[in-house]
């Protein structure tokens, strides 16, 4: 399911692909449960700081420029909300898209629990 309204899960695809990592941090509970699978690695974080640090700093210096932010979706699997996003980029090697699903819980506005899946940066 598609969605134009905004959603915590559309404010943090929208965060992740314009690398605004203060935006990213408060937008986690301080006891955030946080774990991902990339191509190559498992990541994990308990804070806010140590997400941000350990995990998203990585990731957005990973994607080099980004282009835009497409195809955001959004939805709910059971009891804890999805967003589904397309990231196309460029980097030294040319055009590059990467996709990440993450499925999430919230607590007083902020997210508690995540799970995230990335597809890598992959040539078009």
């Amino acid at each position: 399911m598609s969605t134009s309204t905004t959603s915590l899960g559309t404010e943090f695809a929208e965060a992740f692909a314009a690398k605004d990592l203060d935006r990213l941090g408060s937008m986690l509970d301080p006891e955030i449960d946080f774990r991902a699978l990339t191509p190559n690695r498992t990541w994990e974080g308990s804070s806010p700081t140590q997400v941000v640090a350990d995990v998203l700093k990585e990731w957005c210096d990973d994607l080099d420029q980004v282009e835009r932010l497409e195809d955001v979706e959004t939805g709910k699997v059971a009891n804890c909300d999805r967003v589904g996003y397309r990231i196309r980029g460029r980097d030294g090697e040319g055009p590059y898209v990467v996709e990440q699903q993450a499925y999430f819980e919230e607590r007083d506005g902020r997210i508690s629990w995540m799970r995230v899946v990335c597809s890598g940066q992959r040539s078009p």
